[in-house]
């Protein structure tokens, strides 16, 4: 396989000295990619994993643009990605659809399931290959960071797919913010159905891994279990919709939907890392699957003159109470609030596609009166999906690029080993570091499987 590094030597020096260069907290790119092709001409795209989120996210990039080769372990989902892409290779092994056609490929989109994102990724980029990964970005903290800086390093446009950081309400709601709205800030209350209910959960608390069922024809499950050291039989449980609950394969209802609602206050606030964690358990901590109705708190420094802030999350089938002012419905499928001095900001569901000012006399004020409307000062996208694809052709920065995505991603992964341990923790973003609970510092960085591992990939 070509490496894009000078030599081989380089790779392993870059592996050898990551820990260390890793520690150090992020400073966006300054020097972007030069332009794929000319701004008018198409892009090569490849893909690995598309039967269900995946699927819609290629779909969406592939728009004005060629996909040269395809990759899912699974070659049930392939039929109508076929008949949509014909001109594409077909492949069940991401490392040999790269290996093959690394020389045809402008970009890889990544849509499989979090625990195999970082691996995907990584041999990805270091061929040189722009990627888009679904959220969260990758499945511990260690990975996070290393992405990070390799997509630093090889100078590449990245995105995360979490959708919403590109639509109006996001920009809005950092316009009204920052214009001074409602005021300082000190607390974020967000909230979600999952895991007690909602797209890949069921709310059923798994204490054992389910019983081995028939393998769907043509399927390779080695490769669906990616870096896990474990041998967990197949299962309709776990494949193809159901495997978020299981913290081997994803990263509970934080995981799904931090990355959406936790995403705008993070953005408009300017957050950083949280300095700790606590956590309410609503049920006993499990080693292999989440639990129910966990509460976490998130813990964020004063930044540049403003005060901490203090961001809870509440999963299903706990509902947060309404701060006072709040009056608008509060749906039990999930919301965000913005608490200010002055009132504050709300959105219903996961993502902000319809922001509004509470009190409702604030924001019936506000509408009627077009003199006191906060001028639009942000950049707005295409679309997550259009947004990327343009970054590429053009050689310009993503909305939600690694420098931004993969911090938001590792204060998420962060609260999520709360959850997962049943007890809180301090974080040293700096050092990288979990003093206080050794459970958790433990899965810091996951040890991979022979295959699947850095060292493996580049």
């Amino acid at each position: 396989m070509k490496s894009s590094l000078s030599s081989s030597s380089s790779r392993r020096t870059f592996l050898k000295q990551s820990a260390g260069v890793l520690a150090t907290p992020f400073v966006a790119p300054l020097i972007l990619a030069k332009p794929v092709n000319g701004a008018n001409e198409k892009l090569n795209l490849a893909w690995v994993g598309f039967g269900n989120q995946g699927g819609g996210d290629l779909v969406a990039c592939s728009n004005g643009h060629n996909v040269v080769a395809l990759c899912d372990c699974d070659p049930n989902t392939w039929g109508d990605k076929k008949k949509r892409f014909p001109q594409a290779k077909f492949y069940l092994d991401f490392r040999k659809m790269l290996e093959e056609m690394g020389d045809q490929i402008d970009a890889v989109g990544v849509g499989t399931p979090d625990h195999t994102h970082f691996a995907i990724a990584y041999m990805a980029m270091s061929m040189g290959k722009h990627v888009f990964v679904e959220k969260p970005l990758v499945h511990s903290l260690w990975e996070a960071r290393t992405l990070q800086e390799l997509a630093l390093e090889k100078k590449l446009i990245t995105q995360m797919g979490n959708q919403g950081h590109a639509f109006e309400g996001a920009r809005l709601i950092k316009e009204w913010y920052e214009a001074g709205l409602i005021g300082e800030v000190r607390e974020v209350i967000t909230w979600t159905d999952r895991p007690k209910a909602g797209w890949g959960f069921n709310g059923v608390v798994k204490t054992e891994f389910p019983s081995a069922e028939p393998l769907p024809k043509g399927m390779d499950w080695d490769l669906w279990l990616g870096p896990v050291e474990k041998k967990i039989p197949f299962s309709k449980e776990l494949h193809p919709t159901t495997w978020r609950p299981w913290w081997d394969f994803g990263c509970g209802g934080l995981g799904d939907i931090g990355c959406h609602t936790i995403d705008t206050a993070y953005w408009a606030l300017g957050l950083g890392a949280p300095e700790s964690i606590g956590v309410e358990m609503h049920g006993e901590a499990n080693p292999i699957h989440t639990p129910n109705g966990s509460v976490v708190s998130f813990n964020f420094p004063a930044r540049d003159g403003k005060p901490p802030v203090v961001v809870k999350w509440y999963e299903g089938p706990s509902i947060p109470k309404a701060p006072e002012g709040m009056d608008w419905d509060m749906p039990e499928h999930g919301g965000f609030l913005m608490v200010g001095e002055k009132g504050g900001i709300f959105h219903p569901g996961m993502r902000p596609d319809s922001p509004r000012l509470y009190p409702k006399e604030k924001w019936e004020d506000y509408r009627s009166n077009k003199e006191a409307q906060v001028a639009k000062t942000l950049p707005r996208t295409k679309g997550i999906h259009r947004d990327w694809t343009e970054a590429v052709v053009n050689g310009t920065r993503a909305c939600s690029d690694f420098s931004y995505s993969a911090p938001l991603t590792e204060a998420i992964l962060l609260g999520s080993l709360t959850i997962r341990t049943g007890k809180g923790l301090t974080w040293n973003e700096a050092a990288m570091t979990i003093d206080d609970n050794p459970e958790a510092a433990d899965l810091i960085k996951v040890e991979a499987r022979k295959g699947w591992r850095p060292e493996d990939l580049a």
